[in-house]
């Protein structure tokens, strides 16, 4: 194996049996070869170690395969596996292991990474599922600032970033940081490290389709949108790094837009009698950026969102009972 692969792809895997081979084979097919593959076992036991481990004996020019020590969270796991890059390549790209990509995925992204210096991070038309995603930036720019870049999101609700797998980095840049992804603003860590990176590098961006998420999983993206995931992560991500992309009044008028809709979710969801689950992680998301979650706030947002449905008698009386009914029945 290389020590200056042009190029370090990782992906970290647990319990992936089921996807693991599909992904590697789209590794293995790149059109630029010039890459070194590490693949992470966080102690694995469906299999999957023995699939990652048939790839590196085949291609040991290519690919290495490292197990931790002990089972890690999946924050604390992407974090390792970005520890183990080389220390000459020049581009670092993360393929999750129930994702794959398109055979061109690293020669065009490292066309417009090399064609613009001042560009950090690269993405392109992705696939999520049925549905083509992150488009919206015009044709045929390359790159944009990582200014305008986040404030497409915050005044236009256009989300450029995708998944880890959307995205190619310059390893420097991550090699800068340690750990790369903070736990606090887990299950959106890979968002807020866009958000805070694009202060001083540029965006890239290929329109053409490149990468491939799964949707319909048991990813914990998937397990928190019942949950009302986005509307926390609208918030925190306004809360978090607006001002460093927005003026005074667009901030101003962001966390107001972001601040009602979440926290008359919280109310109605307060008259449903949510699970201890549900609250145990709104708790945990707020606290990144320092809100609480309290009786005494819960009872306001109740009241507005009782309020928010008295135009309609038989809405208002689901709010509150349709609780009733949950399995598992929880105080806020």
């Amino acid at each position: 194996m290389t020590n200056s692969p042009l190029v370090s792809v990782v992906t970290p895997f647990y319990n992936t049996h089921e996807y693991l081979a599909e992904c590697i084979e789209s590794v293995l097919a790149q059109t630029c070869q010039d890459f070194e593959y590490i693949l992470i076992d966080n102690q694995s036991n469906d299999g999957s170690s023995e699939i990652a481990q048939s790839y590196a004996t085949r291609f040991p020019e290519k690919v290495r395969v490292v197990r931790t020590a002990s089972f890690l969270s999946q924050v604390e796991n992407y974090n390792f596996a970005l520890t183990c890059i080389s220390a000459n390549s020049k581009y670092c790209k993360m393929v999750q292991a129930d994702d794959w990509i398109f055979a061109d995925c690293l020669t065009r992204m490292i066309e417009v990474a090399e064609a613009h210096p001042s560009v950090g991070i690269v993405a392109a038309y992705q696939l999520e599922g049925e549905n083509i995603g992150l488009d919206g930036l015009p044709w045929p720019g390359a790159e944009v600032s990582g200014r305008e870049a986040c404030r497409r999101y915050y005044l236009k609700r256009q989300y450029l970033f995708g998944t880890p797998t959307s995205l190619m980095m310059r390893s420097d840049m991550v090699r800068s940081r340690n750990p790369f992804y903070d736990e606090r603003y887990a299950p959106f860590e890979d968002a807020h490290v866009c958000f805070d990176l694009l202060k001083s590098w540029s965006f890239g961006f290929v329109h053409e389709l490149l990468t491939f998420s799964r949707t319909q999983d048991e990813s914990i993206l998937a397990g928190v949108r019942p949950f009302g995931g986005m509307l926390l992560f609208r918030l925190a991500v306004v809360v978090a790094h607006g001002r460093d992309y927005l003026s005074a009044e667009e901030y101003d008028r962001c966390l107001k837009d972001a601040e009602r809709p979440y926290f008359l979710f919280l109310g109605a969801s307060a008259l449903k009698r949510k699970s201890k689950e549900f609250w145990a992680f709104h708790r945990r998301g707020l606290s990144s950026i320092n809100y609480s979650l309290d009786q005494w706030f819960l009872t306001k947002w109740r009241v507005r969102a009782a309020f928010e449905h008295i135009g309609n008698p038989k809405r208002t009386l689901e709010s509150i009972w349709g609780g009733a009914n949950h399995s598992t029945l929880g105080t806020p």
